[in-house]
């Protein structure tokens, strides 16, 4: 191998963190650099290892909390590894990745959104000082939006940054026929309107519920489905339990589904800058959400979006698109053609390997400057 030796650390290994993380290390595999990944088991170092990039079981858990081993096992791994540069990802690999190292190695942290804004009171108190504090050991920022950043700033969070936007694959990710997907997962001619994410309080899908009874009465025979896996979705599809209009389809590829919908709903309480809107645009349907961080700026003027929390909105603007078939065929088009133009995965991956080679050269021009 020749290149950079990075390793990448990410407490989450699924959804769009680990998505993210897994397409970063396959591309600086194909580039030929000496890349790993330090992770707990599960999706992200399945596909890690698939394409040959060694994997570190780093057992850490979601919470905030340290959990037993974590740093310790985390600096062992280091050592080992012998990074030239380290890549946390998202808020528990920050954290502990950056007491670990203190600076030591060059420093990459990519927040994938901001976790002081997941709680309030105290705890939110408290993760926002200490991302002030552990900006003066994060060499590179990386923020996924331009909102993402906007929000460091505005909490005086000071480390030099970059903007590198999520992008997905357009040649995977595609328009293709709306009748055939339908077939294929069973479904009639109705209006379907889709929510794709881990079933939490981030992901806001009580807030859609909420909005959807609305929507059912102005678009009589529309259907709401859910796909995805998480802590809330026990009690939330207890909820509609017996209703014909929701469905709850568990974890599962979008791929159909996508296809399938009319449009896509993003009820989203905090974000970065969400992978399924991207997705979903890419497939040339009209995305509506709130108006949370990232999506109104990978939205642009092709979807509808509305303030945040405002559930009545949200069901307007979901019923002012099912019922109107042209224009929402048409709004999935414009996505489609501004997904290509500005959030080609190919971009993100090289703005990325960008910044890696930056930040080496730089670290090692103020090595030589004090030597």
């Amino acid at each position: 191998m020749s290149g950079p030796r990075v390793l990448h650390v990410s407490q989450a290994v699924d959804a769009g963190v680990g998505a993210v993380v897994a397409g970063l290390v396959a591309d600086q595999r194909r580039r030929g650099w000496d890349v790993a990944v330090a992770c707990p088991d599960g999706e992200l170092a399945d596909r890690a290892a698939a394409v040959g990039v060694p994997v570190h079981r780093w057992t850490a858990v979601r919470s905030p909390v340290r959990g037993p081993g974590e740093w310790p096992a985390l600096r062992a791994i280091l050592h080992r590894a012998a990074p030239d540069v380290v890549h946390l990802h998202s808020s528990k690999a920050g954290l502990v990745g950056r007491q670990v190292l203190r600076g030591s190695v060059p420093t990459i942290f990519q927040p994938h959104a901001w976790s002081f804004e997941a709680v309030q009171g105290a705890v939110g108190a408290a993760a926002l000082r200490w991302e002030r504090w552990a900006a003066r050991w994060t060499d590179r920022l990386i923020c996924v939006s331009e909102a993402e950043l906007a929000v460091a700033r505005e909490h005086r969070i000071e480390a030099r940054a970059v903007v590198v936007p999520n992008g997905v694959d357009i040649q995977r990710l595609r328009p293709s026929a709306r009748g055939a997907a339908r077939e294929r997962l069973g479904l009639g001619a109705g209006p379907v309107a889709l929510c794709v994410g881990r079933i939490t309080e981030q992901k806001g899908q009580d807030l859609l519920l909420t909005g959807w009874d609305a929507v059912r009465v102005m678009v009589p025979g529309a259907t709401l489905a859910f796909l995805g896996d998480g802590p809330k979705l026990t009690e939330w599809s207890a909820a509609t339990a017996g209703r014909a209009d929701v469905r709850w389809l568990g974890a599962g590829r979008p791929d159909d589904w996508y296809a399938a919908a009319d449009v896509v709903v993003v009820p989203s309480r905090w974000e970065g800058m969400a992978l399924v809107p991207l997705e979903a645009m890419a497939c040339a349907r009209p995305v509506v959400g709130f108006d949370v961080a990232g999506l109104a700026e990978s939205v642009g003027g092709t979807g509808a979006i509305v303030p945040p929390g405002d559930v009545a909105g949200l069901g307007e603007a979901v019923v002012d698109l099912l019922g109107d078939p042209q224009r929402a065929a048409a709004a999935g088009l414009a996505a489609r053609e501004r997904v290509v133009a500005h959030y080609d995965l190919r971009r993100a991956l090289d703005r990325t390997a960008a910044t890696v080679v930056e930040l080496l050269q730089t670290r090692d021009s103020t090595e030589r400057a004090r030597a």
